[in-house]
């Protein structure tokens, strides 16, 4: 018997496991940089929701460390879904268009990052069959990804502005109690 390929020839530590490609645009494992930022730029927003004065990009970019040129174009993609708005000129600058507690942070994601579901199969709005699936209806793989989906959906529509702000302004961290 040929012993070449035992196991033990082959110790954990030096296996090498080929590790999955997540840089093709049907998977995305973890929110976007570029999300992230336009979540920091509206809560800069939300801090100052009450003066109701609009916001310099420059200002925006300094405080929350997000480069301007890549902020700009956030700040866009933000006002054409309605979330943010703007004016032009000497006195122009961002505002929020809604009330902070009429923006959550899943409004926040989808404009950045599209879809929440962590697979297309599993998207409300942009629905597509995995090419490899048998039959969608029956798929355990595509029913526990839209469970997942509706758990983050809960969470991060449930989660708006103003509920950032207070507990911005409450303890600063995040509870050790905090449940999903």
């Amino acid at each position: 018997m040929d012993h070449s390929l035992s196991p033990s020839r082959f110790p954990p530590s030096r296996v090498e496991v080929p590790r999955p490609d997540f840089s093709g645009s049907d998977t995305r494992r973890m929110l976007s940089q570029k999300a992230k930022y336009a979540l920091r730029a509206v809560l800069y927003l939300a801090e100052r929701h009450d003066d109701g004065d609009l916001m310099l990009i420059a200002d925006i970019a300094e405080k929350e460390q997000i480069p301007r040129k890549f902020l700009e174009a956030i700040l866009v993609e933000l006002r054409n879904d309605g979330i943010l708005e703007s004016r032009r000129g000497k006195n122009g600058g961002y505002r929020l268009a809604r009330p902070l507690d009429r923006i959550s942070f899943g409004d926040v994601i989808r404009s950045i990052d599209g879809p929440l579901a962590p697979i297309r199969c599993a998207s409300r709005t942009q629905f597509q069959p995995c090419t490899d699936c048998q039959d969608v209806d029956s798929c355990a793989i595509r029913w526990a990804m839209t469970k997942a989906r509706d758990a983050m959906a809960s969470v991060l529509d449930g989660w708006t502005l103003a509920d950032a702000v207070r507990q911005r302004h409450g303890s600063g961290s995040i509870p050790l109690n905090f449940a999903v």
